[in-house]
């Protein structure tokens, strides 16, 4: 969305969320996740704790938000797309659509997320249970738009599985590949 469309205080809403998340991310790869403090992160941003938690349930939250912004946005992409023909297929191109239209500064964002969880065992549940909040709003999608209860179809949550599957396996040779081909395969 563009900025100008919004209010002056949504503007300043959305560039303090980032501002956290951007120092939040500097901070965790710099010194390490365990190693910052909370204290220090909105000291820097120069805001209060509560503030904070107006924006961020843990720092477990401000520092996947990278992570966060890509499956809200799948989400929401997903949630606008009438699947014809191969369910999987466009459940594939909405995440590549998705990836291909974050803003340019998300990509590397990203993979010092996704370094980030891959080396500290809270952060990656954290990523996991996400993952897997948004993996059920898929499911429930599908439900609507094909007409399905996935309790008694296990095809639906087939497809979340094998999508978000598809997508931990992606992520991992992303990371490890430092970024190559981001978003073109």
């Amino acid at each position: 969305m563009d900025d100008r469309a919004l209010t002056l205080r949504e503007r300043k809403k959305r560039r303090t969320r980032q501002a956290l998340a951007d120092v939040a991310l500097r901070r965790f790869t710099e010194r390490g996740f365990d190693e910052v403090t909370l204290e220090e992160l909105v000291d820097e941003v120069e805001v209060s704790k509560r503030t904070f938690f107006r924006y961020y349930s843990s720092k477990e939250s401000v520092a996947l938000a990278t992570e966060a912004e890509l499956w809200l946005s799948y989400v929401a992409a997903f949630a606008a797309v009438e699947p014809h023909g191969e369910v999987l297929g466009a459940l594939r191109a909405t995440l590549v659509d998705t990836i291909r239209g974050m803003d340019e500064d998300w990509a590397p964002r990203f993979l010092a997320t996704r370094r980030l969880a891959a080396g500290h065992d809270g952060l990656r549940k954290h990523s996991l249970v996400m993952a897997g909040h948004h993996q059920t709003q898929v499911v429930e999608l599908l439900e609507e738009k094909l007409g399905a209860d996935s309790r008694e179809d296990p095809r639906l949550r087939l497809l979340g599985e094998v999508a978000f599957g598809a997508y931990r396996v992606g992520a991992k040779n992303w990371t490890a590949g430092r970024g190559r081909g981001a978003g073109h395969r």
